[in-house]
């Protein structure tokens, strides 16, 4: 391992985890970290939001399971959300993006309108705001409308999702920005506390360029 890596638990077998950190610290105050983990993959492809809530084809996600998807069509990163939202409300969530659209923020509002997400926290990217200057202003005054959580804006470009309800943890990692795009996208959905564990710490680090 170089010098500039640390590896923070070392696998001593295949089921344990290994978290690795850069050790020069970035001027924002994150470090780049690595989790690796040893799970069951699931592989699935999707060409529409439809296709894709209906693919996985089980009652329950499995803990400890990863399902990893390739997808082309009506399919977005929030298409990945709604499968979790269809087996469980959400006492926590985290997602980050580099931009949304109107209606994704408004799906959003009538989550926490109807109880089933308690807290949400966003991280967006540095050009939302002065790029998409009424999202900027809805996301915003539906956060001091429900007491909801933080925003956070900054450098980013990743397209991530983390959280838990009473039934599982989980963490979602796609290409997709949380927009409707005809790309062809990869998704990737893991059912593991320490996936969200993993994203919860560092997100939560962020030093946001709006106050």
């Amino acid at each position: 391992m170089s010098d500039w890596f640390t590896r923070v638990n070392d696998a001593k077998n295949s089921n344990q985890d290994t978290t690795c950190k850069i050790n020069k610290k970035h001027k924002r105050g994150r470090r780049s970290v690595i989790l690796e983990r040893d799970t069951k993959n699931v592989y699935r492809r999707a060409f529409s939001e439809t296709q894709l809530l209906d693919l996985i084809g089980i009652n329950q996600f499995k803990d400890q399971h990863q399902y990893n998807f390739i997808t082309a069509g009506d399919v977005d990163a929030l298409s990945y959300l709604k499968i979790i939202m269809r087996q469980q409300n959400l006492e926590h969530l985290l997602f980050s993006t580099w931009c949304m659209a109107a209606d994704d923020i408004m799906q959003f509002e009538e989550w926490l309108e109807d109880g089933k997400i308690k807290k949400l926290d966003a991280y967006l990217g540095e050009i939302f705001p002065k790029s998409y200057p009424y999202e900027w202003q809805k996301i915003n005054e539906i956060f001091e409308k429900y007491k909801c959580g933080k925003i956070a804006v900054f450098r980013n470009h990743s397209k991530i999702f983390a959280g838990y309800g009473d039934k599982f943890y989980f963490g979602i990692q796609t290409s997709a920005n949380i927009n409707t795009n005809p790309r062809t996208e990869n998704g990737c959905i893991t059912i593991d506390k320490k996936m969200y564990e993993f994203y919860n710490e560092y997100y939560s680090g962020i030093k946001s360029f709006e106050k």
